[in-house]
């Protein structure tokens, strides 16, 4: 493990309420005999992410109960009905005063990416300013790795369900794509049939 992974901090997003699966939180989903959110929050402790916060929204209570995440620092997202962005905005607050140099951006519903597509993502990172992406076939997915100086940016921009989409589009010539599609599958849970994705 290199200093730049003690400086590169996993920021989960797993705040959603599982709208369109009848209302069952994705954190709470069952991936693998345990929680997907413990699952998630595993992936980037494995890639080599030292901190890793967790944002939690829907039914935050009963996710702290149920959840197993030792050494994680979790962050309650009192505004996660607006979307993915007010759990973004809320997750890069809570590392403004940690010393991460960089924020690798990892979603709750894609138990398809594993250790090795994030491993490579965080690979890329080189400075404050680094912007990287896994891709899958070319096309731009998660995790992303935001360096500290697009933080505030990234931020203001992070509304409804977009998250950095907007963002990361205006700046697409400074993004570094990284190829993860031999190594990972990038679908999302988010309608029952995607369950079949769960194991």
């Amino acid at each position: 493990m290199t200093d730049n992974d003690h400086q590169i901090a996993g920021l989960l997003l797993a705040g959603g309420g599982g709208r369109r699966l009848g209302g069952r939180p994705k954190a709470l989903l069952e991936h693998r005999g345990r929680l997907l959110v413990d699952h998630a929050a595993e992936v980037l402790r494995a890639a080599g992410c030292a901190r890793i916060h967790v944002v939690l929204g829907a039914r935050a209570d009963t996710v702290r109960e149920r959840a197993e995440l030792p050494g994680c620092v979790l962050v309650d997202n009192p505004r996660w009905e607006e979307g993915m962005g007010s759990s973004l905005r809320a997750g890069l607050a809570s590392l403004a005063g940690t010393g991460a140099r960089a924020a690798l951006v990892s979603l709750v519903d894609q138990p398809g990416i594993g250790p090795e597509a994030v491993a490579r993502v965080l690979a890329a990172y080189g400075s404050p300013a680094s912007l990287a992406a896994a891709a899958y076939g070319g096309r731009r997915g998660h995790p992303v790795l935001f360096g500290r100086d697009h933080w505030a940016a990234v931020a203001a921009g992070a509304v409804g369900d977009q998250g950095a989409r907007a963002y990361l589009r205006e700046h697409a010539a400074d993004v570094a794509l990284v190829e993860c599609g031999d190594v990972a599958r990038a679908h999302d849970i988010d309608t029952e049939e995607d369950l079949v994705h769960l194991e």
